[in-house]
């Protein structure tokens, strides 16, 4: 399969990006899910963003959605985290992986009563970070929304309840 010419020079280039782990910026929600940044769309040319999603023993995650603008990806490298695949809910473990192109349903969360962490992986990269800690000030400041306010909120960052 032939895919397309994205880089025209007949030389490579000097123009990997390396960041050390204080370079990553990230969010403590109040469930102590912590997320890292590892690689938004400033990072990498808007191509895809990367997060590290590590959670806690406590149950926390996202309700069933979409998304028009972006696939999503899910591989687990600690724990178990229930992924949804639009029928289904999945015990998903270490090296399981989920695949959601755009406009597919999914959701996750960590039942496990144990910690957990996964990747979470955005293509083409929207400024998911921005939702990220729009929720987690939210979710921090204890302020309760109205549903016209949570649709407003999620349409904002391309997100559907389902």
């Amino acid at each position: 399969m032939n895919q397309p010419v994205s880089y025209s020079k007949d030389a490579g280039e000097v123009s990997a990006r390396y960041r050390q782990a204080g370079e990553v910026s990230s969010v403590t929600y109040p469930s102590g899910t912590h997320v890292r940044f590892t690689a938004p769309g400033s990072v990498t040319s808007g191509q895809y963003g990367l997060f590290e999603w590590n959670m806690t023993g406590t149950p926390d995650g996202a309700h069933p959605h979409f998304h028009k603008t972006f696939s999503e990806s899910f591989y687990v490298t600690e724990g178990t985290v229930r992924l949804f695949n639009g029928e289904v809910w999945i015990d998903a473990v270490k090296g399981d992986f989920l695949y959601v192109p755009q406009g597919g349903i999914h959701a996750f969360s960590n039942e496990s009563g144990a910690p957990a962490r996964m990747l979470i992986l955005f293509a083409p990269a929207p400024p998911r970070e921005e939702y990220f800690r729009e929720l987690a000030a939210v979710r921090s400041s204890g302020r309760t929304l109205t549903d016209e306010e949570w649709i407003a909120l999620w349409a904002r960052h391309d997100q559907y309840p389902a």
